[in-house]
């Protein structure tokens, strides 16, 4: 793992051009964050009671859109799914969150306490237990169960946490971060959704867009100052995370919860055209900035392309 001063990142380039001074990037993001940040216990009104006839999740977003077994639901189910998916999703982002936390103290325990790049590390990690804690409670709050992911990759995110390397760390924020960045985008100006679950959206799209600037930055450093064998495990992890997180994205025992057939269920899912385009539309984004810089290449692409979130 490198330091803080071992490159003069301003005379280093990859693909998108020359790289940021790490310190002035830093320097702006921690402006940001003192006029966009938010305390969701004091933001968001959590004693207001829910709203009669208001999603939990826009149902273009919900996984059996548009499938046969969507066609044959209620609208009262549709919308119950739409809350169990919700809940799903917010428990998924927990996880992630804890992960990334560990991941980001991981990186800045060799780098100068004292720098802006540090600083705005500890800053993130503050943001994202809030995110957690609001997530945690917009669960409880619709009163659907929380939606723990399957035991093997719970334990496999230990492995993650204990030999990630610095660029596959920010690979994997990246890819727990702008996936569902994107569908919040579309979530928290939507009328149709619960006015509570559009603030917690609201939020998070704000304080995200730093974290995300913050990890695409230093992605684009890693890439370029790692070590070759470096660079090539990074692609394979990066690509091994992409099918995990596709594959916990929506826990099955939400199909059980609403009464539905779970592996009829799951079988329309995998086999559903817009729910494709729903995943890769929302991964597009992130998977052009890393075929960009070099990190959607050999086996690692085709953990991609296997994980359903590459075209």
């Amino acid at each position: 793992m490198t330091t803080g001063t071992e490159h003069d990142f301003t005379l280093l380039r990859d693909a998108l051009g020359p790289l940021r001074d790490r310190e002035q990037v830093a320097a702006r993001l921690l402006e940001s964050s003192l006029k966009h940040s938010f305390d969701p216990e004091t933001e968001l009104d959590w004693a207001a009671p829910l709203e009669d006839g208001k999603w939990f999740w826009p149902p273009e977003l919900v996984s059996l859109y548009d499938t046969p077994i969507w066609r044959r639901m209620s609208e009262e189910q549709r919308m119950d799914l739409a809350r169990h998916e919700a809940a799903s999703l917010a428990s998924l982002g927990i996880w992630f969150e804890i992960i990334l936390m560990q991941l980001l103290v991981r990186h800045i325990y060799d780098k100068s306490l004292t720098s802006d790049h540090v600083r705005y590390a500890l800053t993130e990690i503050a943001d994202e237990c809030r995110h957690s804690m609001m997530f945690a409670r917009m669960i409880q709050k619709g009163g659907a169960p929380a939606y723990p992911v399957p035991r093997i990759y719970h334990n496999l995110a230990r492995v993650l946490k204990t030999v990630s390397t610095t660029p596959g760390s920010f690979a994997a924020t990246l890819l727990g971060e702008e996936i569902l960045d994107w569908m919040q985008r579309l979530t928290f100006p939507d009328e149709r959704v619960q006015t509570l679950v559009r603030g917690v959206t609201r939020i998070h799209v704000v304080e995200e867009a730093r974290h995300v600037r913050y990890a695409r930055e230093e992605l684009r450093r890693q890439m370029v100052t790692a070590p070759r064998w470096e660079q090539e495990f990074t692609r394979i992890s990066c690509g091994e995370a992409a099918r995990v997180f596709s594959t916990c994205f929506v826990n099955p025992r939400v199909y059980d919860n609403v009464g539905l057939d779970r592996r009829q269920a799951v079988a329309q899912v995998r086999a559903s055209g817009h729910r494709r385009e729903v995943m890769q539309s929302g991964a597009r984004r992130l998977t052009d900035f890393l075929d960009d810089i070099g990190v959607l290449r050999g086996p690692g692409r085709r953990l991609w392309k296997s994980s359903g979130l590459l075209a």
